[in-house]
């Protein structure tokens, strides 16, 4: 074969393993799939079933190839030295037509007419590529409904082509094992929960299926009537045009025909957007391309995003209702008394910039504070900290990381040196165990969780949950623990005891890398397996199993999140966390690593771009005279030389009288902060409050000026997820009427206070903050060009990290630092009176306190309210059902609320979601705080509950994916199919006959 011809090689090179593609060598790679090469070197072939991102399906048929004689599906031949194919020989081209045949019986096709006719349909590309005139076998209508149970989308049984593509993404991909195919029915179709409507079964209404759907068979109902030209008509009229296509036919063919819908769907073309973006609800950091026509949102459709894939969520995938809502504020508001008035731009812009002015100089500039968000942008957060720094002189300045993942940050910056995660989630996919810890990753990160339940499911890996409730991920476990409220650290601590004295920690490692071991085992004396056992409710046994699991696995992965940082502890118990991954040599490789997850969509990157009180952007510390003295020069000012305030202590100088004035943007902290009795009443009492914000929120009710913002939609700039990872997001739609983007605000604002920014576009901002930062010095806007992404820190020639501490931990001497921590009683705890223990968190379907999410009916349909998550032992003995009205009493407040009574939940555990205004959880909870960081201890409240007379209805309703039942199978399960005595493979029978416009029939 050396003799022979290979393409893409020069001379020089060292020829690898080739194959024999239609008379051309072509190298491989070790374990390429044939279709993947002959996809990479164009070569054109049909492909209906197969997807890059789903594998081999071989449902269709329509791959096939001949290889050294034999007919075999391209999608399923993995390639070996030496093959000859032939994907163009009579043999193969008569099965890919048969197969395609087959296909067209079970879809009918009327593609000028179709919503899904917008050149990306793989059913009428490949009637196209080929040239397909007439389909010799029928399509014959199925005896299935439409399905539109679902609020987001439909399913089509007779445009179904029953290729498996939706089942493979729904069992192996998003991993929720709701879908599959019935193949034992006379006519087989997709089913949901095993044949229950879809409203009815356990979809979570995550989209994958409609993402990967090759035809029309599932859609988006925002597109159905909206994409086409002729779509829209009623339906009589829309079955009368379909019946005259499929009537002239036979006469003129398929080609006429497809050029006439071609023709239509080029004009689409004119009229529809497709922009990419990047996700604004959590931290995982999705990125796909939204369809839009004028201000309607057709359709989200993922395909590359260096996240996600073909993967999003409910709220990612559908939840954009928000953004065209008649709720958007419009036009600025100042406050006249108890009421608001609307107002120029000039005359709030003004009015803002004299109150501040006046208060400053009447008080100093420390009278001020300033809190940015973690759902805008990077640009932003910068801005918004200049602002404070800069131009008004204080660095009483935060962001709602102090609510969450302050924390995590602090227990990675004591031992490993960057308050970020040490890998990417492609690491979390690699590792032999994955530890979750306080996180319901399922519903509060669930992109990243289908990573780790697709490899739980198909790779082989190991998974341990530690939480106080039986979430999906504590079930699909292989160990699950539920240990006592505010324990973690002492079990943390106490397997990495065991380790050590068992001599099972990673000394090699230790030596060479890490400092400060023998102080750490010294610090370790009163964390036994026997304090444990008594204190977390965790058999020692147990905690030994969790030990050897650890150091036996290659590669451990720790996932936390806010049930380990929103502790009074939590800091520490993040430091614990950190502690045991070095003791087990659990950094510095791939499939290893510290994984605090993010819970907004820029949280991390607020944090990164310098909206805290004692960092500049980058971590730089404002207390280094050669930092300060950087940002002086460059910004042409004197800055303050001490930390400012947090948000915690914000609050605290309001009812102290020592703050006067905040401005604070996209932050509900009315509804999010704890104790929010004791924060309404500071709000309350300051002098002037800005609050920018695209609805009119509770925070809003205390402010003086309200301006309004614009969504990530309607902006340009960057967000940074949980990875570490920057992407760009670009203007979907121009900013509704008179809003504007947050960074066009704050600059009007700076202006106001006698700043002379002149920034034209987000670029610009970041031009100065990569001068200014050596943690994104390489960070351009082409270098995030599209799709393409980076992950800090950033050198000045653009290489990024995606996996950290590849060379050295990020100290002086290279080293990590085992950081020794304690263990002291949580703060309100439970007594005869607050007897119950109060948690509380996310929901897959709602995000936070719901201002966005609300306001998709879908998503309300779903989930109308929020709910208190009862056990059944405590029903039982308090006489409750699902629905009953019970009240919550905290220390520091009350709430009204229905009861969900499940088994999530056990004893005197009760599960509160944050998803409501007027019931918020955080009337709750207390001002108590973790020490190292200010951040609320939310989940340690205890709370009493009185049960109300008045009746309910249960506030989950029955089409809640929650009351549905998952059919697991190892994906679409082909086999079956092969096995029906009505299947045969194609080209095994002796005569195959199908019309074409090239030869009118092609015979075997």
């Amino acid at each position: 074969m050396s003799s022979q011809k290979r393409v893409g090689v020069s001379v020089d090179a060292v020829l690898g393993p080739g194959v024999n593609i239609d008379g051309i060598i072509r190298e491989f790679e070790a374990g390429e799939r044939l279709i993947d090469l002959i996809n990479r070197i164009g070569t054109p072939l049909p492909q209906v079933c197969y997807h890059h991102q789903l594998g081999p399906i071989q449902t269709c048929d329509t791959c096939m190839v001949e290889v050294d004689g034999k007919l075999v599906r391209a999608c399923a031949t993995e390639l070996t030295d030496g093959m000859a194919i032939s994907t163009t020989s009579p043999r193969a081209d008569a099965a890919q037509r048969e197969a395609f045949d087959r296909i067209l019986g079970n879809h009918m096709l009327y593609c000028t007419v179709c919503d899904n006719s917008n050149g990306d349909c793989t059913v009428h590309n490949t009637a196209r590529s080929l040239a397909v005139e007439h389909q010799t076998i029928p399509f014959t209508s199925k005896p299935y409904e439409k399905d539109m149970t679902n609020p987001f989308y439909r399913y089509d049984p007779d445009q179904c082509i029953l290729c498996g593509r939706c089942v493979e993404a729904c069992q192996n991909v998003q991993v929720n094992e709701t879908l599959s195919i019935n193949w034992e029915l006379p006519r087989p179709r997709v089913q949901w929960d095993g044949g229950v409507p879809i409203g009815e079964s356990s979809c979570v209404s995550c989209g994958h299926c409609v993402t990967v759907c090759p035809c029309n068979a599932l859609m988006e109902k925002t597109m159905l009537g909206h994409a086409g030209y002729f779509t829209a008509l009623p339906a009589a009229a829309l079955d009368g045009m379909i019946d005259v296509v499929k009537g002239i036919e036979p006469e003129v063919g398929y080609e006429a025909i497809m050029r006439l819908s071609e023709a239509e769907a080029h004009m689409r073309e004119a009229v529809i957007r497709k922009t990419k973006t990047v996700c604004t609800y959590c931290g995982v950091g999705c990125s796909f391309d939204i369809w839009t026509k004028d201000r309607h949102i057709l359709k989200v459709e993922p395909a590359e995003g260096a996240v996600n894939g073909i993967s999003t969520c409910i709220k990612g995938k559908f939840a954009w209702d928000y953004v065209n809502s008649p709720d958007r504020l419009t036009q600025p508001l100042i406050r006249e008394g108890d009421k608001f008035r609307q107002a120029t731009w000039e005359e709030a812009l003004s009015l803002v910039g004299r109150r501040l002015n006046e208060i400053k100089a009447a008080h100093g500039p420390d009278s001020l504070a300033f809190i940015s968000s973690s759902k805008c942008t990077n640009e932003e957060s910068y801005l918004m900290q200049k602002l404070a720094r800069a131009v008004v002189g204080t660095n009483n300045m935060d962001n709602c990381s102090r609510y969450c993942q302050a924390p995590a940050t602090a227990g990675l910056f004591r031992t490993v040196g960057y308050g970020g995660d040490s890998g990417s989630i492609t690491d979390i996919e690699q590792a032999g165990l994955v530890v979750i810890i306080g996180s319901n990753t399922a519903e509060s990160h669930p992109v990243l969780a289908t990573r780790v339940k697709r490899s739980h499911k198909l790779k082989g890996q190991k998974l341990i949950v530690s939480d106080l409730r039986a979430h999906e991920m504590a079930h699909r476990a292989d160990l699950f623990i539920s240990p006592n409220p505010s324990t973690d650290l002492i079990w943390l601590c106490s397997v990495t005891r065991y380790i050590l004295e068992m001599g099972l920690a990673k000394q090699e490692f230790l030596s060479k890398w890490v400092n400060g071991l023998d102080a750490y085992i010294r610090s370790l004396d009163s964390f036994t397996l026997e304090f444990a056992e008594q204190r977390c409710g965790i058999p020692a046994e147990t905690l030994k199993q969790i030990a050897h699991m650890i150091v036996d696995s290659d590669g451990v992965c720790i996932l936390w999140a806010m049930g380990v940082t929103q502790h009074t502890m939590g800091s520490d118990t993040s430091t614990a966390i950190s502690n045991l991954l070095l003791i087990t040599g659990n950094y510095m490789r791939h499939g290893t690593g510290a994984y605090p997850l993010r819970g907004h969509n820029n949280v991390q990157g607020a944090s990164d771009h310098g909206a805290m009180p004692n960092y500049f952007p980058g971590y730089q510390k404002v207390d280094d005279p050669e930092i300060r003295a950087k940002f002086e020069q460059a910004w042409g000012v004197s800055l303050p030389p001490k930390s400012g305030l947090d948000n915690h202590q914000m609050i605290d100088a309001i009812h102290d009288g020592s703050l006067k004035a905040m401005y604070l943007f996209g932050e509900e902290i009315s509804l999010v902060d704890s104790n929010s009795n004791y924060v309404d009443a500071s709000l309350e009492k300051l002098e002037f409050f800005v609050v920018q914000d695209i609805f009119f929120s509770q925070t809003c009710r205390f402010a003086d000026v309200v301006f309004p913002a614009s969504p990530s939609l309607e902006k340009e700039g960057t967000f940074t997820n949980t990875e570490r990872r920057i992407q760009r997001l670009y203007e979907v739609l121009e900013p509704l009427a008179e809003s504007r983007p947050d960074w066009r605000i704050i600059q009007d604002v700076a202006n106001q206070l006698g700043a002379q920014w002149d920034y034209q576009h987000p670029a610009d901002i970041y031009k100065e903050i990569a001068a200014l930062t050596p943690l994104m010095a390489g960070v351009t806007y082409e270098r995030l060009e599209g799709y393409k992404t980076l992950q800090w820190p950033v050198a000045v020639d653009g290489s990024d990290q995606p996996l950290l501490y590849t060379k050295e931990f990020h100290f002086p001497d290279g080293k990590a630092n085992l950081f020794p921590v304690s263990w002291h009683e949580p703060t309100d705890q439970q007594d005869e009176v607050y007897d119950l223990h109060l948690n509380n968190g996310r929901l897959l379907e709602h995000f936070h306190e719901g201002n966005m999410t609300y306001r998709s009916q879908g998503i309300k349909e779903k989930t109308p309210d929020t709910f208190v998550e009862v056990s059944a032992d405590l029903a039982l003995e308090r006489g409750i059902h699902s629905g009953t009205w019970v009240q919550l009493i905290s220390r520091y407040g009350r709430g009204r609320v229905r009861a969900v009574v499940t088994d999530r939940v056990h004893g005197k555990e009760l599960y509160m979601p944050m998803n409501s205004v007027e019931s918020p959880v955080n009337r709750l909870t207390s001002s108590h705080t973790d020490a190292a960081t200010h951040t609320p201890a939310y989940k340690e409240t205890s709370v009493q509950m009185i049960v109300l007379p008045e009746p309910g209805e249960n506030p989950l309703p029955r089409t809640n994916f929650r009351y549905g039942h998952p059919t697991p199978q190892h994906g679409v399960e082909v086999e079956r199919k092969w096995k029906r005595p009505d299947y045969t493979e194609p080209g095994s029978q002796k005569l195959v006959q199908i019309k074409t416009r090239e030869t009118k029939s092609v015979s075997t």
